[in-house]
């Protein structure tokens, strides 16, 4: 079995209105939440961030501006999903990571991972994550795309 490894990224994707992309996940019905994934080995962060947006939504990462925010939180990694990592690992490190797309695009999720995704202005995105990190990335959003 192949482990995962504990570094992963979130990445916001928006529009410049503020609009937030988010996926539902197909293990966790109701668990909203912007692209995630974790590093695979040998790639930077933002080679991480770049292929999971595009294995998450279809979207070519290539056409869109990545910024890395240089924000990075520290996680308990949930009970049923520590299986997926080494012997002991119960902790997370995640990297934050945003991508201003010209207006809500349609997406293809992966329907292993997503059942739908939803476009929502930033606030109610911010209600609806379940993480706390993907939520207090969200409520970032106005300041770090420079919107009032």
């Amino acid at each position: 079995m192949s482990y995962k490894i504990p570094v992963s990224v979130l990445v916001l994707i928006h529009t410049p209105a503020l609009e937030v992309l988010l996926l539902e996940r197909a293990d966790r019905p109701g668990f909203w939440q912007s692209v995630t994934g974790s590093q695979n080995p040998g790639e930077t962060l933002e080679q991480t961030a770049r292929r999971e947006v595009s294995e998450e939504t279809g979207l070519d990462p290539d056409r869109y501006p990545l910024a890395d925010w240089g924000i990075t939180n520290r996680y308990e990694i949930f009970k049923e999903w520590r299986h997926r990592y080494p012997p002991g690992v119960t902790h997370n490190t995640e990297h934050v990571f945003a991508m201003e797309v010209p207006g809500p695009l349609p997406v293809q999720v992966a329907p292993r991972e997503h059942l739908g995704y939803v476009w929502l202005p930033y606030r109610e995105a911010a209600q609806k994550v379940f993480s706390w990190s993907n939520r207090d990335a969200i409520l970032l959003l106005p300041q770090r795309a420079g919107k009032p």
